[in-house]
């Protein structure tokens, strides 16, 4: 049974790139794999322990100072040591950086790492990607976007990189008429429409711009955040002094975000960057049509005017003008255009055909260090045969 050890910096919080994680270690798992997945700090709280109950060893190391803890390190090389994983498989840079450097002292055949954002970030991690990026034997870029911004960065290989998109459960997102009932019910809505906004709440994914261009929607207009982060209680506050009590809502970390997505009637993106976001699959999947903004990553999931519309980013009234598109459009083709978005997240990112290119990616990889190590063997038995032939 082939071993896969999937790294990240930890799961106490949850966004796109850890549901991903998750996902393809639970899929991993189905099929047949050993799985493991290793954080570098945390206890992994929910997510960790729904892992285990799926079969999948979960292992924290601790680093309380980040990547400057020495006994991290040692903690992990041991543990690869001693696990012998066939392929390491690292999501987010700190974890990119471990798995990285960690093969100079422990033996691993293949070393995988995942880019999950366009954004290159500041200068300490180019450098870091930069210097780094001769020491795995590939890496994956969840979108275009982020494959174009990393190769223009210098920060990783081109001949040893490749895209391979995030994938959902699709059947676990399928649109529900009674579940949109009740979940509406709970929120006392009727007829009012209904946007969801998901994500951290944090600069990059702008919900300032997004609230300013709520109040500019019409008064039967709501909102429904999910989400927690450092900027929640600046948000709460600009909330207010936009008069959007009644009609926003902030309801925290929810863990079932499909119960919700069911309610509504439009999904709506504000942010300033991404990678492909994992929550407008959810909302194709839903068929929910989106309002995104449109910058790299996002226009990769929407299709303009065929599964949702595009707004400039950073600008209230152009991402306001976007949302009446959507409100304005007749029920029918409003519903058409959430079909069409279902249907092109079913037949491109489903997580069975995303799951079946990581396998064929491990594989080719594992297959390919097999080829090499036997023909690094060879070439040593003939240097020794001849060695004993010219005695």
């Amino acid at each position: 049974m082939s071993h896969a050890a999937i790294a990240i910096p930890g799961l106490n919080r949850i966004g796109g790139a850890e549901r991903q994680a998750m996902l393809l270690a639970k899929g991993l798992r189905r099929r047949g794999w050993r799985v493991s997945v290793v954080v570098l700090s945390g206890d992994g709280g929910a997510a960790g322990a729904e892992l285990r109950v799926c079969g999948i060893a979960f292992i924290s190391l601790e680093m309380r100072h980040g990547l400057a803890d020495p006994g991290g390190w040692i903690r992990f090389n041991r543990w690869l040591e001693r696990e012998q994983p066939d392929v390491l498989h690292a999501h987010l840079p700190h974890a990119a950086w471990l798995c990285r450097w960690s093969r100079l002292a422990a033996t691993v055949p293949v070393v995988i790492d995942t880019l999950h954002s366009s954004s290159t970030g500041k200068r300490g991690r180019r450098f870091g990607y930069s210097i780094s990026r001769w020491l795995p034997d590939h890496v994956t870029a969840v979108s275009r976007a982020t494959a174009v911004s990393h190769l223009t960065a210098r920060m990783v290989n081109e001949k040893r990189l490749s895209i391979l998109a995030n994938g959902i459960q699709v059947k676990a997102w399928a649109p529900d008429m009674q579940a949109r009932m009740a979940a509406r019910k709970e929120l006392g809505l009727s007829d009012e429409f209904l946007w969801m906004a998901v994500g951290r709440l944090e600069a990059v994914k702008d919900y300032p711009t997004l609230l300013r261009a709520m109040a500019r929607a019409p008064e039967n207009t709501h909102l429904l955040i999910l989400g927690t982060g450092p900027l929640e209680m600046e948000l709460v506050k600009l909330a207010a002094r936009l008069g959007l009590n009644r009609r926003v809502r902030f309801l925290g970390f929810e863990p079932h975000v499909e119960h919700w997505m069911q309610a509504a009637d439009g999904f709506v993106l504000s942010s300033r960057y991404e990678g492909l976001p994992m929550v407008l699959l959810e909302a194709g999947a839903c068929a929910v049509p989106a309002v995104a903004t449109d910058v790299p990553g996002t226009r990769e999931v929407v299709i303009e005017g065929v599964s949702g519309w595009l707004a400039k980013a950073a600008d209230p009234t152009s991402l306001c003008d976007a949302m009446k598109k959507l409100m304005l459009m007749p029920l029918d083709k409003r519903f058409a255009m959430g079909e069409c978005a279902r249907r092109r997240v079913m037949n491109e990112f489903s997580m069975e055909t995303v799951l079946n290119d990581w396998e064929r990616l491990y594989k080719s990889l594992l297959d390919q260090k097999a080829v090499n190590w036997r023909t690094r063997l060879t070439a040593r038995e003939a240097m020794r045969r001849h060695s004993a032939a010219s005695a």
